[in-house]
């Protein structure tokens, strides 16, 4: 079998958005740079995602290189959000935190509840390593994240993929596979392991980052979410609530914190280290 090595790279500049695949990523301590650090919420402040809204998968976010963000979606004229400028912060829940984050402005407000049909705003973290700390039960003092769901990189592997669009053609539904790796909005997708391997994993190498694999990553409805058409369907989440379940939740992909900075490159080789 091939040496493992890191196979793509996904950003998400606005969080429930269509992003980027790069060739290459800044690996900060909270994530990678541009990753997630806008988000929609709603008229209490809520995180809105593609949970309710799928829709949201046809909208992408391309980031530009001062830290502001290009806005394509369906019917809607491509719209340019800069940085905001720092000073008043709203509070903002993201699941179970609370975190200070800036408006983005009431052009960016009106152009996602035009397209969302309902009244949203955009907010910026402005202080990814200040603002929002990590599960202390999953971390180690300090530990940070940006406006991903709960960790700073998402990595899962094409042989576990492989494995279950295996299971998904001898279900109760397979002609909704095989499921492209989109599904499941990683950030590091990586070459050369074996299927469910990383569920035994502690700590890996990519390149010259090291991360620590912080917990499994539970999935949620997003992953019906076709996100090129924004259809919904029964699968992953049917197979693998059968199939592969860790504390009977259904998984796919690891957790990971860097526990190093650098940059990560697609071709990088990819080392289990405990």
């Amino acid at each position: 079998m091939p040496e493992p090595v890191l196979r793509d790279i996904h950003l998400y500049p606005v969080k429930s958005l269509a992003g980027a695949g790069p060739g290459e990523a800044v690996v900060e301590p909270w994530g990678l740079a541009g990753d997630r650090r806008w988000m929609l919420v709603d008229t209490e402040r809520r995180l809105v995602t593609q949970r309710p809204h799928p829709k949201l998968a046809l909208a992408a976010a391309e980031g530009l290189p001062d830290g502001g963000v290009r806005l394509t979606a369906p019917g809607m004229e491509p719209l340019t959000v800069e940085v905001p400028e720092p000073g008043r912060t709203i509070t903002v829940g993201i699941w179970r935190d609370e975190v200070e984050a800036v408006p983005a402005g009431p052009a960016a407000a009106a152009w996602f509840s035009r397209y969302l049909e309902t009244p949203v705003e955009l907010v910026h973290l402005d202080a990814p390593g200040e603002r929002r700390p990590i599960d202390p039960q999953h971390s180690r003092p300090g530990d940070t994240v940006s406006f991903a769901d709960g960790y700073p990189l998402l990595l899962t592997t094409t042989a576990s993929l492989d494995a279950l669009n295996s299971l998904i053609a001898q279900g109760d539904h397979p002609d909704e596979g095989p499921l492209p790796m989109d599904r499941f909005r990683p950030n590091a997708v990586v070459d050369g392991t074996t299927p469910w391997d990383e569920d035994t994993w502690r700590t890996v190498r990519i390149g010259a980052v090291v991360f620590d694999v912080a917990k499994p990553s539970s999935r949620c409805v997003v992953t019906t979410t076709d996100q090129r058409t924004a259809e919904r369907g029964k699968e992953p989440l049917r197979t693998l609530a059968r199939h592969h379940r860790i504390s009977e939740r259904p998984v796919f992909g690891q957790n990971l914190i860097p526990r190093s900075t650098g940059t990560i490159r697609v071709g990088d080789p990819f080392e289990i280290l405990g």
